[in-house]
């Protein structure tokens, strides 16, 4: 699957130290802009709806311990 084959590369250039902690962040910060993520909170608040509202008719995930609402449709 291509998805192994991308992390299987990142794994490689990370070991291979050819990754900063900045590039990471950065490519981090580019994938959640296609997921158009946001916490549970602001996307309530930007889309003037209740944060119950938003945990539980949204698609939620929970990344590094911290629930994201995905909107990219």
């Amino acid at each position: 699957m291509l998805v192994n084959t991308i992390c299987d590369h990142l794994g490689q250039r990370i070991e291979a130290g050819q990754l900063t902690n900045d590039d990471l962040v950065q490519i981090i910060e580019h994938l959640g802009s296609y997921l158009n993520l946001s916490t549970i909170a602001d996307y309530a608040r930007q889309n003037k709806i209740s944060y119950n509202g938003a945990k539980k008719f949204r698609s939620c995930i929970k990344i590094f311990n911290v629930k994201f609402v995905i909107d990219n449709e």
